[in-house]
């Protein structure tokens, strides 16, 4: 019998799917396994199910060696090493559709709650100190503005739709994507030079690591607001922090974090406090593609990667 192993909690339903194809484990919690349980729970599983907090090198797959997929229920499939699993034959697959509206939406959440400044307004009447309308917390509206795009795959082409009744003009940065009418595409230093709000689209590649560093935000409008929702490490977090103590940078809301690019040997173990502290920011924990129907459906595609793997079945 055919071994699989689920390293996060997803629904009963997508548990029963897998059951008629062989002995699942499953973490049946919502807290993440350390790396080295992981490992240990793999070694002798013909399928994993894994999910953004894993990470797979050729050491992990040199301790599984009945492996044959890694159905991953993402899209962003940076901290999986793809020549090492192509190396040792084993499969690994992602879920890259679903997540494409979800993150897009919340991308275009991010920028309104950051530039109407609803962290400190809600913070405000939590505090018992609003007494009625007064003028203040005046903040960015997103009509008329320019909006730069780093990075215009299938999410930051979501975006675009999103922000089509917004009254933006919009521009974008991508030397792998073709442009649209409704996009003007320019090179990385016209997004910085001329967006009032720049979104970080990208995925996270040996070219987009820090892509957004002292340099480009030095490069932005004074009071220019930046949103990533690509991968934590797109951006230095150091250098976003100094442009918002010295107020260059106007604010910053991000749903990623350099803590979590597992696959990078430096990366940080939490977000700056200093950052986490600072009054224009505004952050999200990875919600993404947390809206429950879609992470059900992302679920049950990863299963059926793992169940077609295991039965030779080819759906493409």
């Amino acid at each position: 019998m055919k071994r699989i192993l689920v390293t996060h909690w997803v629904e009963e339903e997508v548990l029963d799917l897998l059951r008629l194809h062989g002995a699942v484990e499953a973490n049946a919690t919502r807290e993440t396994w350390p790396h080295e349980e992981v490992r240990a729970r793999a070694a002798d599983k013909h399928a994993i199910m894994a999910f953004m907090p894993d990470r797979v090198d050729a050491a992990f797959l040199e301790a599984c060696p009945e492996l044959q997929i890694i159905a991953c229920a993402l899209k962003g499939f940076d901290n999986f090493d793809r020549a090492a699993c192509d190396a040792a034959g084993v499969k690994l697959t992602i879920v890259p559709d679903l997540l494409t509206g979800p993150t897009a939406e919340l991308a275009v959440g991010l920028a309104i709650g950051l530039g109407r400044r609803l962290r400190e307004g809600d913070a405000l009447v939590r505090a018992g100190a609003f007494h009625g309308w007064r003028p203040i917390l005046y903040g960015f509206g997103l009509a008329g503005a320019t909006v730069g795009l780093l990075g215009f795959g299938a999410v930051g082409r979501a975006i675009v739709d999103r922000l089509g009744g917004f009254g933006c003009r919009i521009i974008a940065h991508d030397p792998a994507a073709s442009g649209r009418a409704d996009v003007e595409m320019v090179n990385f230093d016209e997004v910085c030079a001329r967006s009032d709000l720049v979104i970080a689209a990208a995925p996270l590649t040996s070219h987009s690591l820090h892509m957004i560093d002292a340099a480009a935000i030095a490069g932005f409008r004074p009071g220019a607001l930046l949103v990533n929702i690509g991968r934590g490490s797109v951006v230095d977090e150091a250098a976003v922090l100094a442009a918002l103590q010295a107020g260059h940078l106007g604010g910053y809301a991000a749903d990623v974090f350099a803590f979590e690019d597992w696959a990078l040997p430096s990366r940080p173990l939490e977000v700056p406090p200093a950052l986490r502290e600072h009054p224009r920011t505004l952050f999200t924990p990875h919600l993404g593609s947390a809206v429950a129907s879609v992470r059900r459906e992302i679920a049950l595609h990863a299963a059926w990667h793992i169940v077609d793997a295991l039965s030779g079945t080819d759906r493409s």
